[in-house]
């Protein structure tokens, strides 16, 4: 047997969304790299065992069961959580952390190779000028360190390679892309479009820029709108790091892939000040591993790089892995939603769909934007859509036996519903620390985290309800309901901030291009980067940050610089 491999020109800690964007860049240009991933391993189509099965197949007809509600205590919550995928989200009995008693926080994690990338909900929006300047102009936190024109061309290169479908629409506030053909809108959509742009010069709706590819594209089959997504595509229609950017790594020959492998720290040599390696337990064996790598991408996101910066202390980083300015872990930032509006539609009774859509409609941010609100600053974008409702709307009727069961197979009304996501401002102490005292299996602290949506936010909650209600009235809606569930961060599943960017290593973590301010040859790239949440979807930005950080330091190595 031949001894381990331990030396490489580059290592990448996970495989997600992030770690399967620097394992293709590192890889393309020429470093061999070594990625660590913590879970298990899952090769694209092979692993998708549910990934054809008809809901009869399922013990539970695809619902989750007491008992798996019990071990998936904080995952069975998710809108994606089901029987169906069910092994691609943690046991929460086996992967505690903590939080204080009158704040909850639900940490949805997928840990196995490709990590999120396999059940993320695939809206891909770009940041805008106004998001990258907001904190600055608002006077909140730190401001960026990069503006929109330095992520453009990355933007470009991500989209480009992942296959986002979408309509450019020239809106200010979220810019356009490089597209595929877009989605067709529902009837019930075109007309509330419609009904809204006529009513509003402000306002806008297009249909969701997603990342299912509507043609053939990069060896990756077209969408078949089956809306199985959350199983694994078999067709690659979706992107996913197991579709896409990992089999592109694995191709150029330099990729190393190792799952089960729970990355505990970053070496640090103190008289160079730079990360020599990482140092990791094996998942299986509780063997204790080190790898040593000239630069290093911390992708294991937000929360898991940051426990990880958080765990490798040293003399010189008693509070953390380049923590000198006191930040790690601070500003920890979601988006908060859960407000719904939904309303039914008398017409189109004609008309119904084919297939079934794994996307939405979109309307853009209009607060905050020309006008300044009372209220609150920032500003939410609408997700949602038309559907034309089955047999499940049997479940608000009263009724029994065959006439009932008749009725139901004729279809039911158009309804419309919207589902807002709002920015959260970042707050010093909506934060992360280490608690000693909660060990997981393998000995190790966990994370206690505390965070809470705040006065802005729960005014911007009311902003929501309103102009969801009148869009849905201006288009000629019926039994408009708008509910609030009351936000709990995390659920989101778009965690971010904890190491973030900014120009002065006294008040942030990593500099303009992804390194930390103390440690230079160490990249962060995931969500913990991000300086602001804005209220799109984060996770085209997280890919188009890593692939310019890769390129970066690439560029630097050539120099001798790291």
């Amino acid at each position: 047997m031949s001894k381990e491999q331990t030396h490489y020109d580059a290592i990448v800690v996970g495989s997600g969304i992030s770690g399967g964007w620097a394992a293709k860049e590192l890889c393309e240009k020429g470093l061999k790299t070594l990625v660590l991933e913590r879970g298990r391993n899952v090769e694209h189509v092979k692993d998708y065992p549910t990934m054809n099965k008809a809901p009869w197949e399922f013990d539970h007809r695809g619902k989750e069961s007491r008992s798996v509600q019990e071990d998936y205590y904080v995952q069975s919550k998710t809108y994606a959580f089901d029987e169906g995928n069910k092994h691609f989200w943690v046991n929460d009995k086996e992967n505690p952390y903590s939080t204080p008693e009158n704040k909850e926080f639900r940490w949805i994690r997928g840990n196995h190779v490709g990590g999120r990338s396999l059940m993320w909900g695939r809206q891909s929006y770009r940041l805008s000028e106004m998001d990258f300047e907001a904190n600055q102009k608002d006077g909140i936190a730190v401001d960026w360190p990069i503006r929109y024109k330095d992520l453009a061309p990355w933007y470009d290169h991500v989209e480009r390679f992942v296959g986002i479908s979408g309509r450019n629409e020239g809106y200010e506030q979220l810019p356009d892309g490089q597209f595929l053909p877009p989605m067709d809108m529902y009837c019930v959509e075109e007309k509330m479009k419609g009904a809204i742009e006529k009513h509003w010069t402000d306002r806008k709706m297009t249909i969701g820029r997603t990342a299912n590819l509507t043609q053939n594209h990069n060896g990756r089959g077209a969408c078949q709108y089956r809306n199985l997504c959350s199983r694994g595509c078999p067709y690659g229609a979706y992107f996913s790091s197991n579709s896409s950017t990992l089999p592109a790594a694995a191709n150029t020959g330099n990729m190393t892939l190792r799952p089960n492998s729970i990355v505990e720290s970053v070496i640090l040599d103190k008289h160079t000040n730079k990360a020599t390696g990482v140092r990791v337990i094996d998942a299986e064996t509780n063997e204790v591993h080190e790898y040593y790598a000239k630069v290093i991408f911390l992708c294991a996101s937000t929360l898991g790089s940051t426990w990880i910066m958080l765990n490798s202390k040293s003399d010189r980083y008693p509070d953390g892995l380049g923590n000198t300015s006191g930040t790690l872990g601070k500003n920890l930032m979601d988006h908060h939603f859960e407000v719904y509006v939904t309303a039914q539609f008398d017409d189109f009774n004609d008309k119904y769909h084919t297939g079934y859509r794994p996307n939405g409609i979109y309307i853009p941010r209009f607060q905050n934007i020309s006008e300044k609100h009372p209220d609150f600053i920032r500003g939410y974008g609408f997700q949602g859509g038309g559907n034309r409702l089955g047999w499940g709307y049997g479940n608000r009727l009263a009724g029994f036996g065959a006439k009932f069961k008749d009725e139901l197979m004729k279809p039911g009304p158009w309804e419309m519903s919207l589902m807002p996501f709002g920015e959260c401002l970042p707050y010093e102490d909506n934060q992360v620390t280490m608690n000693e005292n909660v060990r997981d299996k393998w000995g190790l602290p966990t994370l206690h985290i505390s965070c809470e949506f705040k006065e802005n936010e729960l005014q911007m909650r009311k902003d929501m309800m309103k102009t969801g209600k009148e869009m849905l009235e201006v288009a000629g809606g019926k039994n408009i309901t708008a509910i609030d569930l009351n936000p709990v961060p995390g659920f989101g599943i778009h965690e971010m901030g904890t190491a973030r960017m900014g120009r002065d290593a006294k008040t942030s973590m990593l500099n303009a291009n992804n390194q930390l301010h103390e440690v230079p040859n160490v990249f962060v790239t995931d969500g913990s980067a991000m300086t602001s949440s804005a209220c799109q979807n984060p996770s085209l930005t997280y890919m188009a940050l890593t692939a310019r950080a890769a390129d970066f330091a690439v560029s630097e190595l050539k120099k001798g610089n790291l």
